[in-house]
């Protein structure tokens, strides 16, 4: 059996391969999907906001960029400065996307249950839960 890292490390590299190729149509990436999907979920978002829960996904740097284009493909506007919304015209063009990241989805989870979906997230929370922790300065644990 390979190693959970091996496993984590090989679906990110499937799902956001697949999700770029499946997204193209749309002038979309995987992370571009996720900013708008926060935007979306975040009344009165920032970029903070983006940054905050997108930080284990990409570093500052690409969410600017990822952010800058969203905004130039008029997916999202300023309502004011430091402050990002979807447009009327991103609402409506991410509801198409919904539809084939659904399909995305159904496919990915082929042959597993719900409950084991639950599990294996919880087991992964739980693990990167345990390694920040012990890798947290003044924390007093070691790892090894």
């Amino acid at each position: 059996m390979k190693p959970i890292g091996y496993w984590l490390n090989r679906a990110d590299h499937a799902f956001t391969a697949h999700m770029n190729t499946m997204l193209t149509e749309f002038g979309l990436t995987r992370i571009a999907w996720q900013v708008l999907n926060v935007v979306a979920d975040t009344p009165d978002a920032t970029d903070a906001d983006v940054h905050a829960v997108l930080a284990a996904n990409a570093d500052r740097a690409t969410l600017d960029t990822v952010i800058a284009t969203t905004l130039a493909d008029h997916w999202t506007a300023r309502p004011e400065p430091g402050r990002i919304a979807l447009t009327d015209h991103g609402r409506s063009r991410l509801a198409d996307v919904s539809d084939r990241v659904a399909a995305f989805r159904a496919q990915s989870m082929h042959g597993i249950t719900d409950d084991e979906y639950r599990t294996a997230v919880s087991v992964l929370e739980r693990m990167t839960l345990n390694v920040e922790t012990a890798a947290a300065p003044g924390s007093g644990a070691g790892i090894g």
